[in-house]
């Protein structure tokens, strides 16, 4: 490939710290040499159309970066937006996102999602952008994903619930207007008061 068409991916790689395939179309460079670099090994192909540099250093939270390319209207969520804001001692083995309800599930087939249905409100409220990767991602504020995770009790445990609640309590990381506004988003405010209560009390 000549040199000017190899900068250019760097440079695109570089900036966004993921090439995308329209990306790269966009700027005119054909597939064949993005499938020459990934063959040279000077590229990484990380999820369908998605392709990074392999000197580019991938940090803790790369997967919540390459759900957002591959989901730009979903939100990080539950377990993995407690990552995210630094809560729990949850690892998850799946990137837990928040979709639409009636939006076309997502098909990611070399990352393990685990998608969740809001609607309305419950999934508007409390978005926050957090910058990972140079990527933009859709994360949950702390009130949000609290409400959100007694909300899905049953899926997650009442006991990550609680040891989230704690945590963010002791490390003042929510208000209790922002936690009350979420509850009442969620409809949990009734399963929450005593919880909430023993916690802060």
């Amino acid at each position: 490939m000549p040199q000017t068409g190899r900068t250019r991916l760097h440079a695109l790689a570089r900036r966004k710290g993921v090439l995308t395939a329209q990306a790269a179309r966009r700027a005119g460079i054909h597939s064949q040499q993005i499938t020459r670099l990934v063959a040279a090994g000077v590229l990484e192909r990380i999820a369908r159309g998605q392709y990074r540099l392999t000197e580019f250093p991938v940090t803790e939270h790369h997967a919540l970066a390459v759900a957002a390319r591959a989901v730009p209207r979903g939100v990080i969520c539950l377990l993995s937006a407690l990552e995210v804001h630094g809560l729990g001692t949850q690892l998850a083995a799946e990137v837990w996102i928040a979709i639409e309800r009636g939006a076309r599930a997502p098909r990611v087939p070399q990352l393990p999602l685990r998608v969740v249905r809001f609607s309305g409100a419950a999934f508007t409220e409390g978005v926050e952008y957090h910058e990972i990767e140079s990527q933009s991602v859709r994360v949950y504020s702390v009130a949000k994903t609290l409400a959100d995770l007694f909300k899905q009790r049953n899926s997650v445990g009442i006991d990550v619930a609680l040891e989230a609640l704690r945590e963010a309590w002791r490390e003042r990381k929510f208000t209790m207007e922002a936690l009350d506004q979420a509850a009442r988003v969620c409809r949990v405010e009734r399963i929450m008061r005593p919880y909430v209560e023993a916690v802060v009390s």
